[in-house]
């Protein structure tokens, strides 16, 4: 089961705007799922494989969990995935161009406390719809308006419901583009550990069926997540999304550059919910893994010794003037007292 909210915010003109949707009514409790004619049969959506012109019955079972009763307002729309990997369905003041115009439901349904109806819902394929799957959603919704605190009456629309997904007959072609790849390093913090690489790719489902697509590195083995946190793995799908995913490769030392294999395994889903394996896409992407940190470190290192390598040159060399200019005083001296001074001129010596 499939829970959604869509919120249709809207002021409301006067103070009567009707006693059942003061802020102190209680609160409604319900469900929404899949049934068979006799009530829910288990299953969490509708899955069907229809001929293009084909129909079929399903059917819908609503519970009432509160203590009054409820009259419920039932719809379908177009379904598709969030970028989290959710479904959902288009919000009531969208229209449908797809799935969602096949299904055929009543507009209301009645259910007493602690009840449960079963409503049949028609599913018609257009003669000239296009092979491959369809997503739409059914649901059963209250509208609720509260005050807000400028004394606008606000409007809510609150749906529970599920997904049906269809399956046209036709030629199937499951198609998986990798749009766009790249990564980026994270140098830890810490000159003496690793860093990682996340590598991010942009992947397009560019046929006609529904995939699952998990993405992994040979370095990691760590499957994606999606862009926000919370996408479920393996990545999906349906026919013309467009989804980013990030894997994330640990224990990555900056080595100054590294390669990282990235590898998609597309797999189509079958109404039965098996899976049928595509052809594997691999991709090399080259990473720079620039030791920053650590080449300071040589950098102030080789500074310090070239440093401390200047100073000795310098004290030697002012060791040396030193005993220059001593030397060099001793010999004034001595020439001022008259004393023999070495030249260093050898004497001459008779023969």
């Amino acid at each position: 089961m499939i829970a959604t909210l869509a919120a249709l915010v809207m002021q409301l003109a006067g103070a009567g705007a009707g006693a059942a949707f003061a802020a102190d009514d209680p609160t409604i409790t319900w469900a929404a799922s899949p049934a068979n004619e006799a009530g829910p049969d288990g299953r969490t959506w509708v899955e069907l494989e229809l001929d293009p012109g084909e129909s079929t019955i399903d059917h819908l079972a609503v519970r009432n969990l509160g203590a009054e009763e409820i009259t419920f307002t039932l719809a379908a729309a177009d379904g598709y995935l969030t970028s989290t990997g959710r479904f959902n369905m288009l919000p009531s003041d969208q229209d449908s161009t797809d799935a969602g115009t096949w299904i055929d439901v009543a507009e209301t349904v009645t259910v007493p406390p602690a009840g449960t109806e079963i409503v049949p819902f028609t599913v018609k394929v257009p003669a000239n719809a296009t092979p491959g799957d369809h997503a739409a959603g059914i649901a059963a919704s209250v509208y609720s308006v509260n005050a807000s605190e400028t004394g606008n009456r606000l409007g809510v629309e609150s749906r529970i419901g599920f997904r049906v997904m269809t399956r046209v007959s036709g030629e199937l072609r499951p198609a998986l583009n990798v749009a766009a790849i790249s990564a980026g390093y994270d140098l830890s913090w810490n000159p003496f550990a690793p860093g990682a690489i996340d590598v991010t790719t942009e992947l397009e489902n560019s046929g006609n069926v529904r995939l699952e697509v998990p993405v992994s590195t040979a370095e990691s083995g760590t499957q994606s997540g999606s862009e926000e946190s919370g996408a479920p793995d393996p990545v999906q799908l349906l026919p013309g999304d467009r989804r980013s995913t990030i894997v994330h490769v640990s224990e990555v030392w900056p080595l100054g550059f590294a390669i990282v294999p990235v590898e998609f395994r597309p797999m189509v889903v079958e109404p039965d919910g098996g899976v049928e394996l595509m052809a594997p896409i691999s991709q090399d992407i080259f990473v720079w893994t620039m030791p920053w940190p650590h080449l300071l470190i040589l950098l102030a290192g080789a500074l310090i010794v070239c440093a401390l390598l200047l100073g000795r040159r310098r004290q030697a060399r002012e060791v040396e003037r030193l005993v220059r200019d001593a030397q060099e005083r001793g010999r004034r001296e001595a020439l001022a007292n008259g004393a023999p001074v070495e030249t260093g001129v050898p004497a001459e010596t008779s023969a």
